[in-house]
């Protein structure tokens, strides 16, 4: 099953997908954020028929402890906008920590902070993404 995963941003939505077969997470682009919600949406739907993905993964940012805070529960607004956008599923799957996981791996990688900033988004989403796929088998 091949998934797309979405780190959903106040400026920026980090977009990654899976391969055919559901195992592997790889960053994909980064979309900067319009200024129009239903155009983001747009180009998320665009890239669910461009890569043929069978569903949406969308992280969601709950506090370290569990909880929605203001952060999750405008993700989760967003979620039920965009579920009506896409032709596809779409579930959520707790993002704690994946920026901090993201930027560790660009910073092993040799990026540093301004060029962290470029990719930091689509490498979070592969990780949500991935982090998901190993949940699921």
């Amino acid at each position: 099953m091949r998934a797309l995963g979405i780190d959903l941003g106040g400026k920026r939505i980090g977009v990654a997908i899976s391969d055919n077969d559901g195992k592997v997470a790889t960053p994909l682009q980064v979309l900067k954020r319009s200024k129009n919600t239903k155009e983001d949406h747009k180009k998320i739907s665009d890239l669910v028929s461009e890569w043929e993905a069978e569903c949406v993964v969308v992280g969601m940012p709950y506090s370290l402890n569990g909880d929605k805070g203001p952060a999750a529960k405008a993700v989760e607004e967003e979620v039920e906008e965009l579920a009506s956008a896409v032709s596809v599923p779409v579930d959520i799957h707790d993002e704690r920590l994946t920026t901090v996981i993201a930027a560790q791996e660009l910073s092993f990688q040799g990026l540093d902070n301004k060029r962290q900033r470029k990719v930091i988004d689509q490498v979070a989403a592969s990780v949500i993404l991935q982090s998901w796929l190993d949940n699921r088998t």
